[in-house]
């Protein structure tokens, strides 16, 4: 058991912000493309957290075109370059599944002052 924990903190990242459910997020993900790799954003509500340590996952949702798009990402992937807070929400749920139903003002999540 020490023998898979000392091997997992070596791919742990140490530099990611403090994140919770219900605060909107932009996700810089590297993508590659034949053989030319660029930074690509997703920004939107995490609505879920997911397992701990190594295996930490957050799903974010936004809506383009009246279209609601999710993506689960692994926290500590190298394939993340960056993680950034744009604004802290204020919930009472630990997942925001809720909000699929939702359009339009009612999708909103409060902002924490």
């Amino acid at each position: 058991m020490d023998l898979v924990k000392a091997l997992s903190e070596q791919y742990v990242k140490s530099e990611i912000p403090e994140i919770h459910v219900g605060d909107t997020v932009r996700v810089d993900v590297k993508v590659k493309e034949g053989n030319r790799e660029r930074i690509q954003a997703f920004e939107g509500t995490v609505i879920a957290k997911k397992h701990g340590g190594i295996n930490e996952t957050i799903t974010v949702r936004r809506v383009s075109y009246n279209v609601g798009c999710e993506k689960v990402f692994p926290v500590h992937s190298p394939n993340i370059e960056s993680i950034t807070t744009v604004r802290s929400g204020k919930v009472r749920r630990a997942k925001l599944y809720y909000l699929r139903d939702r359009v339009g003002k009612k999708a909103k999540v409060k902002e924490k002052i």
